[in-house]
């Protein structure tokens, strides 16, 4: 497979993740130039003691300069040495994790006592999507090596999936819930397990993953007799006391800029009341025309209240959060990824590990209660050092959270004020007819928000006569 590559030569491989699928035969093309050159280091991918194999899938990629994660965690991981490292979202933490675990893997060969259903990596993370993600970085840049590949995760394709595994498997990716399913039922076990990755180790807290996590750990070899990397946009007290139970004398890597979120993220803040917040965002997108956007919500209400609101307003969006199928939201993300889609509605859902190329501006029609949620959410945008801008709406359910935010990320975020074209009355909200939810459907509030948001009230018609 040869792999088409336009974009600046960097290895943070968002560039491939532009919604093709990762398949043998198959050309991928690169078609924003969104990287820049202050985003790397001076560590050429050639400078490195890597297998000719992985060499070659990172040349046909294209790419040659590490970013500073890479060449900061790549010469230990190489080495042998288990790594906890930490950086700012889209800066290459997938493809330090995958190249060091194909190194492992050729550098050590398999025990000839080794089953076909014994994997010999297992890379665990959070989301769906993310799981998904990986599993195409890694199909690309594996095209020169003979791994069988496995990706295994909720909410589809359970059979499949199965006799994928059951078929035999180098390198197991996916989500802990339906890993641990598998694990439990005795498709494949972890005794010959060489390398443990687990991405966005924070993530896996909140959404209650960690007993599964701890489950599948204790049930490898020790950790003496395994690579461990473990990766994450922010390294926790917890997080850390989870590297240091389960791995070797673990190196901390930490990539750090004076703030918190991307320096290229222009970030302000609207004060408004509850009622005005539609009538807010709605005219900041009719003036702004942002070229690809994300709206962020705290509840699935929320999200379908403003997306019905869009779609009264001409502006066509979808919308993605935890109660979408999970084939739905892959076509929706394949539409977003593709520049077919502008606008997307999300819960904390896509505030993780989607890199998707040319995200222009990131809505917060709701504060997050969370400080580290704010810089997620934000992360979308300003990938790989290009620039970004983030507007956010204080109102008054969720403005208390702006303290916290500012503290977290160091630094005051401009206040804008509200004018009175802000405040032009809106058409109405569109109606859409909802599908009876099915009794596995997830909570409305998705994740761990449990507020129930503002009321669903009409937004503000002080300014109507100006229309």
């Amino acid at each position: 497979m040869n792999v088409e590559a336009t974009a600046m030569l960097v290895l943070h491989l968002s560039p491939i993740r532009n919604g093709f699928q990762a398949h043998a035969g198959q050309n991928y093309k690169v078609p924003y130039p969104f990287m820049y050159e202050d985003h790397l280091s001076d560590v050429t991918f050639a400078s490195l003691d890597l297998p000719s194999g992985v060499l070659q899938g990172i040349e046909e990629a294209g790419f040659k300069l590490c970013t500073p994660i890479q060449a900061k965690t790549l010469p230990l991981a190489l080495k042998g040495h288990d790594i906890a490292g930490q950086a700012q979202t889209g800066t290459g933490k997938t493809a330090a994790f995958l190249i060091a675990t194909f190194n492992k893997l050729l550098s050590k060969p398999a025990s000839e006592k080794r089953k076909a259903t014994q994997p010999r990596a297992l890379i665990l993370a959070p989301t769906r999507e993310l799981a998904v993600q990986i599993h195409s970085d890694a199909m690309a840049l594996a095209a020169h090596m003979p791994f069988r590949i496995v990706l295994a995760y909720g909410g589809t394709g359970y059979e499949k999936q199965r006799q994928e595994l059951e078929g035999g498997v180098d390198i197991l990716i996916g989500t802990p819930g339906r890993i641990i399913d598998y694990f439990k039922q005795g498709v494949f076990d972890l005794k010959a397990c060489q390398v443990a990755v687990l991405d966005e180790a924070d993530r896996m807290f909140d959404l209650g993953f960690i007993k599964d996590v701890r489950y599948m750990l204790r049930r490898m070899p020790a950790a003496e007799e395994r690579l461990n990397m473990l990766f994450s946009a922010t390294l926790s007290l917890r997080v850390t006391e989870l590297a240091y139970e389960h791995m070797n004398n673990p190196h901390i890597v930490k990539i750090e800029s004076d703030n918190v979120t991307a320096d290229k993220i222009d970030q302000s803040v609207y004060y408004v009341a509850n009622d005005e917040k539609i009538s807010v965002l709605i005219n900041l997108m009719q003036q702004i025309k942002p070229i690809r956007s994300i709206i962020f919500a705290n509840t699935k209400r929320a999200t379908e209240r403003v997306h019905a609101y869009l779609k009264g307003n001409e502006l066509d969006a979808a919308v993605l959060s935890g109660d979408v199928p999970q084939k739905k939201r892959s076509s929706l993300l394949k539409q977003f990824q593709n520049g077919e889609l502008d606008i997307l509605v999300a819960t904390d859902v896509a505030a993780r590990g989607l890199h998707i190329p040319e995200v222009s501006h990131i809505f917060n029609f709701d504060l997050p209660e969370d400080a580290e949620d704010y810089v997620h959410r934000i992360g979308r945008t300003g990938r790989a050092g290009a620039s970004g801008i983030a507007i956010s709406l204080a109102c008054e359910t969720y403005a208390f959270s702006l303290a916290d935010i500012e503290t977290y990320i160091g630094h005051k975020i401009a206040s804008k004020a509200v004018t009175d074209e802000l405040l032009v009355q809106v058409k109405a909200a569109h109606k859409i007819k909802h599908q009876a939810r099915s009794k596995h459907s997830t909570r409305a509030h998705d994740g761990k928000h449990r507020r129930s948001g503002s009321r669903s009230r009409q937004p503000s018609s002080r300014h109507a006569s100006k229309q």
